[in-house]
């Protein structure tokens, strides 16, 4: 039994709450709900009064959150979020578990998904479940058990695995470089950037003891785009050596002057130090383990 059972607020009235919260209408929530407004607002007095708390105060038309209010939102948030997760798991898998990983898009394409017909071998029980998200986000609020991350230890409340540094190389089309071009001359080529990566060219020009660029390129979010772009003659990209590698195999790009190099970063995958580790992912950091270089 629960100590504060008591407290436990009915799911119809967390959900009333959350709709309200997110859209500052008790009518709003309603429609979304499919509830009658006055039902929302008997759910909204009803969870105040067994919680003791004001969670909202009334601003013109508006419902607005309270401090504690906010507070209880974020919570009742990560609370949802789990329960549906929970609900999916048991569904899907119910004598397994699921992972809800977030990727980085070319990291997840062709680093990670090679391998996991390795990790659906070993780990049958585990259904793993992927999702692209570019940049680090809450633990408490998205419905993730783990994330690769790019960069630095910089992620607040995360737990880390170191993975691999990024190791870069330029390329570019076929007859798209002079031949017998020098660093020099790579870098006053038409140079492709990616906006995560703004000094990418100005680290690479400096491992190369070459006057970084100055001329503006073309920008990507995407390393699977850039590669496309250098493809097609666009310019000199210069790519993480697992994205390189299938379009050097293939012909389609060749490497440019001054060989690989080391980029601004580390790939980890990061979780919630706050949340105890599922099976699931428990089972995932000790299989990655073994995927690494040198292991």
């Amino acid at each position: 039994m629960f100590a504060h059972r008591r407290y436990l607020p009915s799911t119809p009235a967390l959900l009333a709450f959350e709709a309200v919260a997110r859209l500052g209408s008790a009518t709003d929530a309603a429609l979304e709900l499919s509830l009658t407004q006055s039902a929302v607002s008997r759910q909204l007095k009803t969870l105040e009064e067994q919680i003791d708390a004001k969670l909202f105060v009334r601003q013109g038309r508006a419902l607005v959150l309270t401090p504690a209010g906010r507070r209880y939102a974020e919570q009742v948030r990560d609370v949802l979020h789990r329960l549906g997760s929970a609900s999916v798991t048991a569904g899907a898998n119910p004598e397994g578990g699921a992972l809800n990983l977030a990727i980085l898009p070319a990291f997840g394409m062709h680093w990670l998904a090679p391998r996991l017909a390795d990790f659906a071998r070993a780990h049958p029980e585990v259904t793993v479940n992927l999702s692209t998200r570019l940049a680090p986000f809450d633990f408490r609020s998205q419905p993730f058990d783990a994330a690769i991350h790019f960069g630095r230890r910089d992620w607040p409340g995360a737990g880390y695995q170191p993975l691999m540094p990024e190791t870069v190389v330029a390329v570019a089309a076929p007859g798209n470089v002079p031949e017998g071009a020098d660093v020099a001359e790579i870098a006053r080529l038409p140079l492709l950037h990616l906006d995560t990566r703004p000094r990418a060219w100005a680290r690479w020009c400096a491992a190369h003891a070459v006057p970084a660029p100055t001329a503006p390129g073309m920008v990507f979010d995407q390393f699977s785009t850039m590669a496309q772009a250098a493809i097609h003659g666009l310019g000199i990209a210069l790519l993480p050596t697992f994205v390189a590698a299938p379009h050097l195999e293939s012909g389609a790009l060749v490497p440019a002057a001054g060989g690989a190099g080391q980029s601004i970063g580390d790939y980890y995958l990061v979780w919630p130090e706050e949340r105890p580790a599922p099976p699931s992912l428990r089972s995932f950091r000790a299989w990655l383990s073994t995927q690494l270089p040198g292991a």
